[in-house]
């Protein structure tokens, strides 16, 4: 690991940010390649999640619908650096584009982080009819304050637990397990409400953490897991559902500030394509990867017993109804009904 302005990378990560540094760097809406700006876009997922996908075809979107005057370098798997690097750069106008787990974000708009409260969400597409109404207004108000706009809302799926020790039926299940977690307050709630010792690891870093022993299990939705291989060295797979999470796509203000109106125009409409790609290519990948997985006969998974799972985690909700924005969170919960 190396440390760089009080954030922990791993050498992979801090390699390849000091390689893409000049580029990030010269790669605002003002520099030119050959008479057109750069545009640069990082994201932590693997180059065969649908997060990346999207992200190419966001690319090359712009790119045809701007006549080849704006192109966007896609930078995946923490080629720029972890989320909250990501996020920094972002405010400050180095990367133009980021497409980020809603655990990192929650550090500048911790509203968003209650979008994982446990079960609330039934489907994907239930939160997408929130996301794409006036709660999406909202939370895009409270971005404009750290610099930064909403561009789509993709989908991180309904998450799920794997492990390298055994099935998780019931929450005592979890007890002496370490769960890796993002760095998101939510899902650290929700693990230590139901017994579990959390650890919060970078995406980039979770495979070999895993294959180490540093923790013993994980949650994500299943394209999640395939694309980055997590079955390798987690066979335990136990649907759990526990939650779903939001993938904002996200905007500098200082490159939108930077846009003429008719770019403007072109990115909104191409992080709408996007978008709506990302969360179709979730869904199949969802429903692909559930039968693979259980036609392996490496993996063992097991149906999770979801009352007992909703019973474990209904102090979460109380909690965070008492929180500084508990009123929003009151908000939510009656939204979602």
């Amino acid at each position: 690991m190396v440390e760089t302005n009080g954030m922990r990378l791993s050498r992979r990560a801090f390699v390849a940010v000091g390689v893409a540094a000049p580029a990030i760097l010269a790669g605002g809406v003002g520099a030119r390649a050959q008479g057109g700006a750069v545009l640069s876009l990082g994201h932590n997922a693997a180059p065969t999640n649908p997060r990346h996908v999207a992200a190419e075809k966001f690319a090359e979107i712009v790119k045809e619908k701007s006549g080849g005057r704006i192109s966007v370098r896609v930078a995946p798997s923490e080629q720029l650096g972890n989320e909250a690097s990501l996020l920094t750069s972002l405010r400050t106008g180095a990367v133009d584009f980021t497409i980020n787990s809603q655990g990192s974000t929650s550090a500048l708009v911790p509203e968003i982080a209650a979008l994982g409260l446990p079960f609330l969400f039934a489907s994907a597409d239930a939160a997408f009819k929130l996301l794409d109404g006036p709660f999406g207004e909202v939370f895009a108000q409270r971005f404009a304050k750290v610099n930064m706009t909403p561009l789509g809302w993709m989908d991180n799926g309904i998450r799920h637990i794997t492990n390298s020790k055994r099935p998780i039926n019931l929450p005592e299940d979890l007890k002496g397990l370490k769960i890796r977690t993002p760095p998101d307050p939510m899902t650290i709630d929700i693990f230590q409400a139901l017994g579990a010792a959390t650890q919060q690891i970078s995406f980039g870093e979770l495979y070999v953490a895993l294959q180490q022993g540093v923790v013993d299990g994980q949650e994500n939705p299943l394209a999640n897991i395939a694309s980055s291989k997590l079955h390798e060295v987690n066979p335990f797979i136990s649907f759990t559902g526990h939650k779903w999470e939001s993938t904002p796509f996200l905007v500098s203000n200082i490159t939108l500030g930077r846009l003429q109106p008719a770019d403007r125009d072109i990115v909104r409409a191409a992080a709408g394509e996007a978008t709506a790609l990302q969360r179709k290519l979730m869904g199949e990948a969802d429903a692909r990867f559930n039968e693979e997985f259980k036609a392996n006969p490496k993996l063992k998974l097991n149906e999770a017993d979801k009352a007992a799972f909703r019973k474990g985690t209904a102090t979460v909700v109380d909690a965070w109804r008492k929180k500084p924005f508990g009123d929003f969170v009151d908000q939510l919960v009656k939204a979602v009904g």
